[in-house]
């Protein structure tokens, strides 16, 4: 296995405020962008040759990763003019992979959290003689997502959408979002036109008679596409639960960055990160949250599942608990903030004036 493709290009409406003037997998996890855990990843299994499918902000991409020499990768990327799904990005960058016919290309979504063990769903492609092969993990509550029956030797049976009934629910394994193509596949999908792998490509296959296999991988996995599983995301990196060899330092309770500057009495738990030139004001607790780059958390704030947006201001004293705060936000003292509560970039709330929470 020496190239994939990674699939960039979402507008991750549901990560908002913290993706309007960040593509999701650029938003910093455990101190680096989350995409940067994903190349090492990748790489650490012997991949060499990374094409990233991006779409959203696709301009941000290449200026901060380059040919992706750094982490011992080469990087392309290509840009779709309107977005394709997943089915049509994959065929999108086609022509930049090198792979012969008959060789494995590694694919996987840019909002996926996984210790899965990469190298095994490669063997495990190449000793079934699969068509496609994908990563399933299994869930307690399977309601959310599309389910992938498969027979006693792996090979996918179906895919079926989410159940609405408990009868419906014939397993518990779902598409978690890495698989394994066979290049030769990656040219069935038609070409300039919007394809979902999941509704339109697997079945598809399926019916005709591919072979398609699945691998259950029931280590850590978590899909990153709202703020609170982003944030719990970020936390499990740092303390260890979720692999990652790009985590900037040494796991535990904490990460700080250089440069940020932490009250000595602060107290920072739960695998909390504190970004590049933030400032953590005296008595501040800060508990499983992170605090991006320039953020200012003022003394006496109380900060428990959260995360502060990049040059925001929490003023002092102020709760918050499970919110996100947009970009420059400024958040006055003496405020109180719960329950999943979003607050947009650059938007001022005024001392003492909210006691509010949302469930949205």
């Amino acid at each position: 296995m020496t190239e994939a493709i990674l699939l960039v290009g979402g507008k991750g409406t549901r990560l908002r405020p913290l993706t309007v003037h960040t593509p999701k997998p650029m938003v910093p996890a455990a101190g680096v962008p989350f995409l940067t855990h994903q190349l090492a990843r990748a790489r650490a299994a012997g991949v060499e040759h990374i094409v990233l499918a991006t779409s959203y902000l696709a301009e941000v991409f290449e200026p901060y990763f380059g040919d992706g020499s750094a982490l011992g990768l080469h990087l392309e990327y290509v840009t779709e003019r309107e977005p394709l799904g997943t089915g049509g990005a994959i065929r999108n960058v086609a022509e930049r992979l090198h792979s012969a016919p008959g060789d494995p290309v590694l694919i996987f979504n840019g909002d996926i959290l996984t210790g899965l063990d990469i190298k095994a769903l490669v063997d495990t492609h190449r000793t079934s003689g699969a068509d496609v092969s994908l990563h399933l993990t299994r869930v307690e509550d399977p309601r959310a997502f599309g389910l992938v029956p498969t027979d006693g030797t792996g090979r996918v049976t179906a895919f079926l959408e989410k159940p609405q009934t408990p009868e419906e629910i014939v397993t518990d394994q779902i598409n978690a979002g890495a698989y394994v193509f066979n290049r030769s596949v990656i040219d069935t999908i038609p070409a300039g036109r919007p394809v979902s792998v999941e509704r339109e490509t697997f079945p598809g296959l399926l019916a005709d008679g591919a072979h398609l296999q699945g691998m259950v991988d029931s280590t850590y996995w978590l899909d990153l596409g709202t703020p609170q599983a982003f944030v719990r995301g970020s936390a499990d990196l740092v303390l260890g639960r979720a692999p990652s060899p790009a985590v900037p330092g040494r796991r535990g309770d904490r990460l700080v960055l250089e440069t940020a500057d932490v009250a000595p009495d602060a107290k920072l738990t739960g695998g909390t990160v504190v970004g590049p030139r933030t400032v953590i004001g005296a008595g501040a607790e800060l508990d499983g949250s992170a605090v991006l780059e320039g953020a200012v958390v003022e003394p006496g704030a109380v900060i428990r599942d959260s995360l502060i947006g990049a040059g925001a201001r929490i003023g002092a004293r102020t709760v918050l608990d499970g919110a996100v705060i947009g970009d420059g936000a400024r958040i006055g003292a003496d405020n109180e903030l719960r329950d999943g509560i979003r607050i947009w970039c650059d938007a001022e709330i005024p001392a003492g004036s909210l006691r509010f929470s949302s469930d949205q």
